[in-house]
């Protein structure tokens, strides 16, 4: 198929951009105005609509939003489920999921500017999993199988403060802010927001010690730098993917028979923070998610930590 300026396909009759075609990429231009970071366009959105949707489009000759009717959008979903892998098996229904909501998401965003849309892809039912925490004996059994001080104060930052890997890669020796006796992370977060996080007085010590101890030896401004040496003689940044291979490998270290990476991590402390008693939205706020994204953890909460919440309520006052 031709394509137009721009990369949209053209149609064979008229040259043109087929209306759906152009939908897709004014939606995608819309989440790129919005802020949306470039790993998520590329790696959700962009595949999903441009490499998964448009094709199943093209292929059962759609072209306008009018032909998207509730039957031909179940059908994208149905043909999704039976869709094999590249390893010859169905498709999950946590990948079709992946799939299908950003589809939903832009036919919402087209009725807002007057599209004519008639149906949303259904999204398939998924099974609810007991999600897997560490404890805080695991966390403690992880820093001690860590073999340098680095190491184990990215495994602290992971547990005790609840970053994302690339936030953590992200902090340079000036986000350390401090406010009378307080510490605070400077935190730069999805969609450049940035956020202060609470670090502990013990931990913001360990971060102290940790930036005087490799002075001017760093190229960058990074706190966290490779034990390699650059062209230039200088420590480079420490990467995510080394991150995340320093934390397998420390987990493997400690025998802890999990699959241990840093959103495991991010994962515990959100599930620890709400077994505390933290309120909600005061967690939303600084692990910098979305209060629909905090109530899905309160999912995999026993009723035992139900009960201990309610108590703590009723009868902490008396």
């Amino acid at each position: 198929m031709a394509r137009a300026a721009g990369g949209r396909p053209k149609t064979a009759a008229t040259g043109e951009p087929a209306p759906v075609d152009s939908l897709v990429s004014d939606y995608l231009t819309s989440c790129r105005a919005r802020g949306l970071s470039v790993r998520t366009l590329d790696n959700a959105y962009g595949f999903a609509l441009e490499r998964v949707f448009l094709p199943w489009c093209r292929r059962e000759g759609i072209r306008t939003t009018t032909e998207l009717s509730q039957l031909v959008l179940d059908r994208f979903t149905t043909d999704l489920l039976s869709r094999q892998s590249e390893r010859g098996r169905p498709l999950s229904k946590a990948s079709v999921h992946t799939y299908v909501r950003p589809v939903r998401q832009m036919l919402h965003w087209a009725e807002g500017i007057g599209e004519p849309v008639t149906g949303r892809p259904q999204l398939p039912k998924q099974p609810r999993r007991e999600k897997e925490v560490l404890s805080r004996h695991e966390i403690d059994r992880l820093e001690d199988a860590a073999r340098t001080e680095r190491d184990k104060v990215i495994i602290r930052l992971f547990a005790d403060c609840g970053l994302r890997l690339s936030e953590l890669t992200g902090i340079s020796a000036g986000d350390i802010r401090r406010t009378a006796n307080r510490s605070y992370l400077r935190v730069h977060g999805k969609g450049d927001r940035e956020r202060l996080v609470p670090v502990l007085p013990d931990l913001a010590r360990r971060l102290d010690r940790l930036g005087r101890a490799q002075g001017g030896d760093r190229a960058g401004d990074r706190l966290f730098t490779s034990s390699r040496r650059g062209s230039g003689g200088e420590h480079e940044p420490l990467t995510e993917s080394g991150v995340a291979q320093m934390v397998s490998a420390v987990a493997r270290e400690a025998q802890l028979g999990k699959a241990v990476h840093p959103h495991l991590l991010r994962h515990s402390w959100m599930t620890e923070m709400l077994r505390k008693g933290m309120n909600p939205i005061q967690l939303a706020a600084i692990a910098g998610a979305s209060e629909k994204v905090i109530a899905e953890h309160y999912a995999h909460l026993s009723q035992d930590d139900a009960y201990e919440a309610v108590a703590r309520a009723l009868l902490g006052s008396r």
